[in-house]
């Protein structure tokens, strides 16, 4: 019987314990403005910006995928830039509610510094991705019919975009993880608000070493016009693209 007593003490001491504050000296009341605020950036930033930087990197080609005989694949574009493109909406309408709830805990200076820098960077890689210039190759030749583009040349400024977008990107998702953080302990949040987006981030994080140790990173260049060292960029200034291109060329040539 005491046993039993026991059992369900520690069953109904979970729940409770989930639902317990982080700080019990802190109260958890943050008003409807400031917490649609969290729920907006946490959305945007801390579930789909993550998710969205994930299948740029390791599903430009698919498991389905024939590859190369079966080139640029657009899932993972589509993906990639309707989630960010959300992500930047989200956080327009959580900076809006921010400011309308004028609410001070107390222990938000943190906070609002991470918030701004993941807001600058986000908006930087909205913008550089309108500037990345043009396409070019086969799959996207100009109205003469000739193959010149920014990216199928690798030209200076489409080198000096992937150089900047995918910096400025991992950097605004490790911003992001403070900013989350540090947003949860300003306004107290329960502890199970901390375990669930901890539960995705590692969740996230496991997957991508998984799809690395796989070779599912393949690069953008080669995703689209494959491996073959006729195109331009495959001798770039990349010795993976050089490498699987030689490799391609001797396999070809036998």
């Amino acid at each position: 019987m005491r046993a039993d007593l026991d059992g369900r003490d520690d069953q109904s001491m979970m729940p409770e314990w989930l639902l317990s504050l982080v700080d019990p000296a802190r109260a958890h009341d943050v008003g409807l403005t400031l917490s649609w605020h969290a729920r907006t950036m946490v959305l945007g930033w801390g579930i789909l910006a993550p998710l969205a930087i994930l299948t740029a990197r390791y599903l430009k080609v698919l498991p389905s995928q024939s590859w190369p005989r079966e080139l640029d694949n657009k899932t993972w574009w589509r993906c990639h830039w309707m989630g960010q493109s959300a992500v930047l909406v989200l956080s327009a309408v959580g900076f809006g509610l921010a400011l309308l709830s004028g609410q001070n805990t107390g222990h938000e200076q943190m906070h609002r510094s991470f918030g701004y820098c993941v807001l600058a960077l986000g908006c930087f890689q909205g913008l550089s991705g309108l500037l990345r210039g043009t396409k070019g190759g086969p799959t996207s030749p100009a109205p003469d019919g000739s193959l010149r583009g920014d990216h199928y040349d690798m030209t200076l400024r489409r080198q000096l975009f992937e150089s900047f977008h995918k910096i400025f990107g991992y950097l605004a998702l490790f911003m992001m993880m403070g900013a989350v953080a540090s947003g949860l302990w300003a306004t107290n949040a329960p502890r199970w608000m901390w375990l669930v987006l901890s539960l995705w981030w590692t969740g996230l994080t496991a997957a991508a070493v998984v799809l690395q140790r796989k070779g599912w990173a393949v690069d953008t260049y080669q995703a689209i016009w494959g491996p073959d060292p006729v195109h331009p960029g495959n001798w770039a200034e990349k010795p993976a693209h050089a490498a699987r291109a030689a490799i391609y060329s001797k396999k070809r040539d036998m």
